[in-house]
C-alpha cells in the first residue's frame, strides 16, 4: 500500500458468517482514494474500497456450506470478504480485481482471518490471463451488474470460467441490468434461478449449466 495517502487511514470492522466472525480492514474514507496507477476512466469512486451490503450477504451465504477441496474464484473481490468466507469454508480461492489496491485489502483481509486466498488483477476486457487459470466449480460476484458493459462482459466470460458441473453466485440489490442479464442466461444456461436471502434489498442470482 502506498504511503501518504488514505489507504494508511483505516478502520477495523468484522460481520458475522454463519460460522463465526470474519475481520477485516478497509479504508476510513473511499471517496479520497482515486489512485492514478489503478484508475480507469468509470473508476472513480474507488468502488472496492466500500463495504456493500452484497458483498455481506454473499459472504454470508457462501459461510452456510462446506466447499472443501473446491475451485473458487471470486470476480470483482473489493475487500475479498466473500473470498475469504470461500476459503474458511475450505475452498481454494482466486480472488481477482481491476484495481491492484482491492488485491492488497483482499491479501491482508485474508492474512487477518488465517485463510489462503490467491490474488489476481484481471480486466474482464482482457480475461485471457484469468481463463487460462479456470474453469472452476464456483465463480462468486457481488454488485456487478451496475452498468451495461459490465452486463454484457460477464454474459460472454462466466461460461468460461464455470465447469460442467459448477455454479455462479452473483449477489446483487436489484440494479437495472439484470432483467437484461437474466433473460440472457435464461435463453442459455440449463438453470437460472434468483433466490431471497436475508436482506430484502440483496438477492441471489444463481446459475448452473453453461452454454458450450
Amino acid at each position: 500500500m502506498r504511503a501518504h495517502d488514505a489507504r494508511r487511514d483505516l478502520v477495523v470492522k468484522s460481520i458475522d458468517l454463519h460460522t463465526g466472525s470474519l475481520r477485516f480492514v478497509r479504508p476510513r474514507d473511499p471517496a479520497v482514494l482515486l489512485s492514478q496507477e489503478d484508475e480507469v476512466p468509470e473508476a472513480y469512486p474507488p468502488y472496492w474500497a466500500k463495504l456493500w451490503p452484497s458483498g455481506v450477504e454473499l459472504a454470508y451465504q457462501v459461510s452456510v456450506h462446506d466447499w472443501s477441496g473446491t475451485s473458487v474464484v471470486e470476480l470483482g473481490c473489493g475487500l475479498g470478504l466473500p473470498a475469504v468466507a470461500a476459503a474458511l469454508a475450505g475452498g481454494r480461492v482466486l480472488a481477482t480485481d481491476r484495481a491492484t489496491d482491492a488485491l492488497a485489502f483482499t491479501a491482508a483481509n485474508a492474512r487477518a482471518n488465517h485463510a489462503q486466498v490467491q490474488t489476481m488483477l484481471c480486466s474482464w476486457d482482457a480475461p485471457e490471463p484469468l481463463t487460462a487459470c479456470g474453469p472452476w466449480q464456483l465463480v462468486l460476484a457481488s454488485d456487478v451488474l451496475y452498468e451495461q458493459r459490465n452486463s454484457d462482459a460477464l454474459i460472454a466470460l462466466l461460461p468460461r470460467l464455470v465447469t460442467d458441473d459448477g455454479a455462479v453466485w452473483i449477489a446483487d440489490p436489484g440494479r437495472e441490468m439484470v432483467p437484461e442479464f437474466l433473460t440472457a442466461t435464461r435463453a442459455a444456461w440449463r438453470t437460472v434461478e434468483v433466490v431471497a436471502t436475508r436482506r430484502q434489498d440483496v438477492q441471489m442470482i444463481r446459475l448452473a449449466g453453461p452454454p458450450r
